[in-house]
């Protein structure tokens, strides 16, 4: 017997997906949302907004350790870095945070929940997105919105035509998962200087005590002298 879990993060194509399996009346098992604890709270408005939408609750995991604490704090076990504490800001190379929040959690509580039975699990990438669906292809894992030919845009737009707009996040970022993600473009994060000062001051916390700058080409202590001399001279030609 299969079990049908929907792995649900809350963006615009794991909501349009949501909403369209449950529209077409497919079988929906378990809806699993991963809290990493560094979610934008208009993504915690979105999801009670969405529960109450779909009248069923989504199931809310989380891992045993903080972000924080495995940015700065986890002893690492094995390997040539045995013994260094944290894990430091994620890059390309190594997105720790999707292996150990999302990966390893959603995948521990699911052979828990669902021991004996068959897993499917239907994930949100758009059609577009060719290379993320070729390198997460797997057996159990199914894409509704590249079946359905489904953009990027077009799961935007049908989530708006539903009355989801996660109070004007995707008017601001490209991507609305952790606001502490290195992998914002230069755009993004000027704009979480602007509008969440505070984020921005705890990333600049974070990185004074691990051993790696935020990204690979700035700091997120240059890149917050950049951005400041940047509204300086925008607000200049305003006036």
């Amino acid at each position: 017997m299969t079990k049908h879990i929907v792995s649900f993060s809350g963006g615009k194509d794991s909501t349009a997906m949501l909403l369209m399996m449950l529209e077409k009346k497919l079988k929906v098992d378990d809806i699993v949302f991963l809290d990493t604890g560094v979610e934008f709270p208009e993504m915690y408005e979105h999801i009670e907004k969405v529960e109450k939408y779909i009248n069923r609750k989504i199931t809310k995991l989380k891992a045993d350790e903080t972000f924080e604490f495995m940015l700065l704090n986890y002893e690492k076990k094995k390997g040539k870095n045995k013994g260094q504490k944290g894990y430091s800001f994620p890059d390309f190379r190594n997105r720790w945070c999707t292996k150990y929040f999302k990966q390893r959690v959603i995948g521990k509580y699911l052979k828990e929940k669902y021991k004996g039975f068959e897993i499917t699990e239907y994930h949100g990438i758009a059609v577009n997105e060719p290379k993320r669906l070729e390198k997460n292809k797997n057996k159990n894992i199914k894409y509704p919105l590249a079946e359905w030919n489904i953009t990027e845009q077009e799961a935007l737009e049908y989530c708006y035509s539903k009355g989801f707009n996660w109070n004007g996040l995707y008017e601001k970022f490209n991507r609305v998962s952790c606001w502490c993600c290195p992998l914002k473009s230069l755009r993004e994060l000027k704009m979480l200087y602007k509008e969440y000062p505070e984020y921005f001051k705890k990333i600049k916390e974070w990185e004074e005590k691990t051993y790696r700058k935020f990204r690979a080409d700035y700091s997120i202590k240059e890149l917050g002298t950049r951005f400041a001399k940047e509204i300086e001279e925008e607000e200049d030609e305003r006036n």
